[in-house]
């Protein structure tokens, strides 16, 4: 996991290349805990293309922050690359963003109650063309899964943005 940029350096390229093209990104995390936010939000001039982010944690939070209706999570579960890309989407909808970004996963110590193991994370970029990406850490550090977990979601957002060029 090694071969991955530092999180500061991975929203820096991000954030240049929104700013660029004058686009812009609504962000959902669950066991990232906000620190793609916190990276993205860190460039002078964020506002120029952060839109928001919120941490969705539970089902409560998704009802409440996304306005996710049973409806809308029948068949799903979290953990998911479907899951990751309908909360990716809709926090796109939801802040009128050019891209809606999303991860959900199990950062550890132990793993989910879906029985997924520790370092399991789903990601979903939204946008002109929805991809999504699964990732298995094979970690079980909390902390360094949820720094991991944000750098692939940045990195899997520079690699679509770079193939938009």
């Amino acid at each position: 996991m090694s071969d991955l940029p530092p999180l500061a350096i991975l929203a820096a390229r991000v954030g240049a290349t929104l700013k660029e093209r004058g686009q812009t990104v609504a962000v959902t995390e669950s066991s990232a805990g906000g620190l793609v936010s916190a990276a993205l939000l860190a460039i002078p001039g964020a506002s120029a293309f952060f839109l928001g982010g919120a941490v969705v944690y539970t089902r409560r939070a998704g009802k409440a922050l996304l306005g996710l209706t049973p409806a809308d999570v029948a068949g799903l579960r979290g953990e998911t690359e479907p899951y990751a890309a309908l909360v990716a989407n809709r926090v796109r909808q939801q802040l009128r963003a050019t891209w809606g970004l999303a991860e959900s996963g199990a950062a550890g110590p132990s793993g989910s109650p879906y029985g997924d193991a520790p370092g399991h994370v789903c990601l979903a970029v939204a946008g002109a063309e929805t991809s999504t990406r699964t990732i298995a850490t094979g970690e079980a550090e909390r902390a360094l899964n949820m720094d991991l977990f944000a750098r692939h979601l940045l990195a899997l957002f520079d690699n679509v943005l770079q193939a938009q060029a």
